[in-house]
């Protein structure tokens, strides 16, 4: 049954959300403030909502945008072919939505700090909401894409990587290479900047990164329509001949087409993503409440627009047998030689555009890190708070930022000096490329919890009376069955995310581990701490649905009678286009 949509959504409090009443001022120290105002979480939604799209998939969001629009979907088309690609993204789209109504309407009612795992905890075990979070931490710091390196193409992994590659990036428009050391100690301080005084800081940065990864990814769409109706150097008006010839999809047997089908849906499973994010920026949300339902709703059409339009277009722009793109990727070609768009403009004989995708590369890149900086931190402080970690975790400055998790994030982004050296960079090359299985089981075992999560907190409701009566900021027609299906579905893409080393030919011992290594470490983490804390399941009617309330009603309060909440038409406005 639905609820009725509350007309006047609160705010949050600047305290915690952990105790009922006003916590101490030892207490006060230990949590993240609330700083990011609704442009900023509006954008961070966008572009981060898949750090995962934004930057695992287009290189390869939610970050919603990401590199693998503008690199991996071309690799992608020529395993799947554009009928493949186009529905494998689709159907993953669809069950992301799933995911994120599973996290919306809990987290849209208690916008806490590190929601999703502090709801694991609350309403299903403490063992599942550790499990969850350091599942989800590994999952982050091994969360890998395929990004440029300076000699060939790989799949990298660790938050190290990503800027390492931002200087192989840059490197497209230097005369020589800079040393690998330079450009990476630029990044990790400037991170550090971002990260470690002022979350304001990281939500503006990402504000005006995002806008620029939107912009570019529009033009590729804009790229795509005028082109493929004779808007070219050639006057070469291909529309759909790729579909025709050589096809939609790639493989002549059903085994063959088959593998094509799973090769997109799983490229999709690890590019599209978001609702952890939004789930985690909702605790430094200035007017959670308010400002979290919207993003959440709007989170189908960003789907729909960043991902399914942009496998579209790739399917149009660029042939699954594409030789310029199949020499690219056999060469491990360096750069975004291996983006579609690169080798359709070579096709077309197309100038200047191809520094533009650079461009945008190079921003998906600095941005994939600095969320995956973000999210590490804030979940690292999470656990702490809930007394599953080193309590120095705990630690803020004075602007509630965790310093010491953002520290312990550093010392991760500091490995990448590691591939300076030529010795440690081949041992590092063989490990983080199969990083990928573990980051992509991660990510199904997270949505797998929220699902679990949700069915969870709806339980606890109708138990407690609360279901019928209680007026929430979010709420969707999808559940519960939708929480059901999404894992369902998570739950198979996990299963099978290794297939490949059961087929003929195909077994290799370490593929294996690295692929089922997530499922396994999340299964025996979660029975370790229930049997050693002795805590099992939580009932519904032991389920804590109230804690943190009080705070967020008097915060809203406060910030609704001193008119921070009024905005002008301009930014109502532009808060409509967002």
């Amino acid at each position: 049954m639905e609820y009725k949509e509350k007309k006047e959504p609160s705010l949050h409090s600047t305290w915690g959300i952990h105790d009922v009443g006003p916590p101490s001022a030892n207490e006060h120290a230990k949590h993240i403030s609330r700083k990011l105002n609704r442009r900023q979480v509006q954008m961070y939604s966008i572009g981060g909502v898949s750090i995962c799209f934004t930057f695992r998939a287009c290189l390869t969001i939610w970050k919603v945008i990401g590199t693998a629009v503008f690199i991996t979907l071309g690799k992608q088309n020529t395993e799947a072919g554009p009928l493949f690609l186009l529905l494998g993204y689709s159907f993953w789209s669809c069950i992301i939505y799933l995911v994120n109504e599973c996290v919306a309407v809990p987290t849209s009612r208690l916008p806490v700090e590190n929601a999703f795992v502090d709801f694991a905890v609350r309403y299903v075990s403490p063992g599942v909401g550790m499990s969850i979070g350091y599942n989800y931490f590994l999952g982050m710091v091994c969360s890998s894409s395929w990004v440029s390196n300076s000699t060939n193409f790989h799949k990298i992994g660790l938050l190290c990587f990503e800027i390492t590659n931002f200087g192989n990036v840059i490197d497209f428009w230097t005369s020589e290479p800079l040393h690998p050391a330079i450009l990476t100690s630029v990044c990790i301080v400037t991170y550090a900047l971002i990260h470690c005084w002022d979350s304001r800081w990281f939500g503006e940065s990402e504000f005006w990164i995002v806008l620029v990864k939107i912009l570019l990814l529009i033009l590729c769409l804009f790229y795509t329509l005028c082109t493929m109706c004779g808007a070219n150097p050639l006057h070469d008006a291909y529309g759909f001949r790729y579909w025709r010839d050589p096809g939609p999809v790639v493989g002549t047997t059903r085994s063959e087409q088959l593998r094509a089908f799973l090769s997109a849906l799983l490229g999709a499973s690890f590019a599209v993503a978001g609702p952890d994010m939004l789930s985690i920026i909702s605790g430094e949300a200035r007017d959670p409440r308010r400002v979290m339902p919207i993003a959440f709703r709007t989170v189908f059409v960003r789907l729909f627009v960043f991902f399914v339009l942009s496998t579209l277009a790739v399917g149009i722009v660029i042939s699954s047998e594409d030789q310029i793109l199949l020499d690219a990727i056999n060469n491990d070609s360096a750069g975004a030689a291996q983006s579609p768009y690169v080798a359709s403009m070579i096709r077309l004989k197309v100038s200047v555009l191809p520094h533009l995708v650079y461009l945008a590369i190079a921003t998906s890149i600095y941005s994939a890190g600095s969320a995956f900086f973000f999210n590490s931190a804030r979940t690292l402080h999470g656990l702490a708070m809930k007394g599953m970690g080193p309590p120095v975790f705990k630690r803020v400055n004075r602007n509630g930022v965790p310093y010491v998790t953002v520290v312990v994030t550093i010392a991760f982004a500091c490995l990448s000096y590691l591939q300076v050296g030529n010795g440690s960079a081949k041992v590092l090359d063989w490990f983080i490329g199969r990083l990928r299985g573990i980051s992509t089981a991660a990510q199904l075992i997270t949505w797998c919890v929220m699902c679990v999560t949700c069915i969870r907190w709806q339980k606890a409701m109708e138990v407690q009376g609360l279901w019928y009566t209680e007026e929430l900021p979010y709420t969707s027609k999808f559940l519960p069955w939708g929480a059901w299906l999404a894992l369902f579905c998570a739950t198979i893409v996990t299963l099978i995310n290794g297939y490949t080393v059961f087929l003929d030919g195909g077994w290799d011992i370490a593929d294996f581990i690295f692929a089922y290594f997530s499922p396994i470490c999340f299964v025996v983490l979660a029975l370790v701490y229930s049997i050693i804390k002795r805590e099992g399941l939580v009932s519904p009617e032991n389920a804590d649905l109230h804690s943190g309330m009080r705070e967020i009603e008097e915060h809203e309060n406060t910030l609704l009678q001193s008119d921070i909440v009024h905005t002008n038409v301009m930014k109502r406005t532009f808060n409509w286009i967002l």
